[in-house]
C-alpha cells in the first residue's frame, strides 16, 4: 500500500492508495481542489465543510450527466449493430438472389449454345 500527500482547499491530506495509483490519486485529488477552487471563487469563504459537501455533489452531478451520455451511447451502439446486422442480412439475400439468376441465366445460354450447335 502506497500514501501520497494531496492538497484540496489548502489543506494537505495524506491518502493510502494501490502501488501504482499514486499519480492517479494525486490527479483526482487536483480535479477535486478545483472544484473546491470553484465554488470559493463563485460563493466567498461559506466554511471548508460546505465547500466540500457542495464540489461533492457537483462531482456527482456531473458523473450522473456522464452515465445518462453513456446509456444514449450504449442505446446508439446497440441500433447500429442491429441496423448493420440487418444489412449483412439483406446484403446477404441479394447476393444469393443475384447468384442464383446468374446461375439461371449460365444455364439458359449453355442450353441455347447446345441447341445452336446441334444446328
Amino acid at each position: 500500500m502506497s500514501q501520497v500527500t494531496v492538497t484540496i482547499n489548502g489543506k494537505t491530506y495524506r491518502m493510502a492508495c494501490d502501488e501504482g495509483q499514486e499519480n492517479q490519486l494525486i490527479e483526482l485529488a487536483q480535479k477535486f481542489d478545483g472544484y473546491v477552487g470553484h465554488l470559493r471563487g463563485s460563493f466567498g469563504e461559506i466554511g471548508d465543510q460546505r465547500l466540500t459537501i457542495m464540489a461533492g455533489v457537483m462531482v456527482v452531478d456531473e458523473l450522473g450527466e456522464l452515465q445518462k451520455k453513456i446509456r444514449v451511447l450504449e442505446a446508439d451502439l446497440e441500433n447500429l449493430r442491429a441496423s448493420r446486422e440487418k444489412a449483412l442480412s439483406t446484403s446477404d439475400e441479394r447476393e444469393k438472389s443475384v447468384l442464383s439468376g446468374l446461375g439461371e441465366a449460365a444455364d439458359r445460354l449453355e442450353n441455347l449454345a447446345r441447341k445452336l450447335n446441334g444446328l
